[in-house]
């Protein structure tokens, strides 16, 4: 397969699951202000629609590894790309997502996010915004459900290096739930930026959950050690080498 005829697919690809997503959107509208349930529906049915049309127009092919949870728990996740915000979501029965502000904005995601209770942060208010986020969550978990949160804080590119940030440690010690580690590869397949989507077979892992219970330094690092470690596992079953990248950086 040629790099253009690939370019191309890729293309498409991204073009139609924007098309989807607006379609989606607004024929599950009116389900989704009425319920909850509807709106998560409407995210599940996309979910499922960008991975199956990954397989087959990109050959994109998404497993999921490790016990699904499905109980109150804090689920921390590695970060690469947005198929794995696609292939948690799909896997979890009732996820809710820490998610940055801004993108509570956007005209379809904004409005399902709100609808689904996802938690909006300003990445930019660095304290106030974890206080702020400590709230919001103690009053979103009325209802049942996995808080899923990136504990980098953002997408990082495979072989990249950047710090764990506090949050994930606050809502553990403050929430008192066991938190599920996610590692992934997925970023190796579909960047964090750029068009080009590469075939293969891309894995999310949910590992053994950390029970509640551990000083916050002691879950910070427990936490960053397990993810990082599986993911480079993950990463270099698809032939990605850290250690080779680093020797050319």
């Amino acid at each position: 397969m040629t790099f253009g005829f690939q370019y191309l697919r890729s293309l498409l690809y991204i073009f139609q699951i924007y098309v989807a997503m607006l379609v989606l959107g607004i024929v599950f509208a009116p389900y989704a202000l009425l319920s909850k349930n509807g709106a998560r529906q409407a995210c599940k049915t996309y979910a499922r629609w960008a991975i199956w049309s990954a397989r087959w127009m990109v050959g994109i092919r998404s497993e999921v590894r490790g016990t699904v949870p499905t109980g109150e728990v804090i689920i921390a996740a590695k970060h690469q790309s947005f198929l794995d915000i696609l292939i948690i979501f799909n896997a979890l029965p009732q996820a809710k997502f820490i998610m940055k502000r801004e993108l509570m904005w956007t005209p379809i995601i904004g409005v399902y996010a709100k609808r689904l209770g996802c938690i909006p942060v300003d990445r930019g208010k660095r304290g106030a915004a974890i206080t702020q986020m400590v709230q919001d969550v103690a009053r979103e978990f009325s209802e049942p459900g996995q808080l899923v949160i990136y504990p980098q804080g953002t997408r990082v590119a495979p072989g990249a290096q950047k710090s764990y940030k506090v949050g994930s440690g606050v809502l553990y010690v403050g929430l008192k739930q066991p938190c599920v580690p996610v590692a992934t590869n997925v970023g190796l397949l579909w960047p964090r930026s750029g068009i080009l989507r590469k075939p293969g077979l891309g894995t999310v892992e949910f590992l053994d959950p950390i029970p509640p219970g551990e000083p916050r330094d002691v879950f910070m690092t427990e936490l960053e050690t397990r993810i990082e470690a599986r993911s480079d596992a993950l990463m270099a079953e698809l032939g990605f080498d850290k250690d080779e990248l680093r020797r050319i950086d």
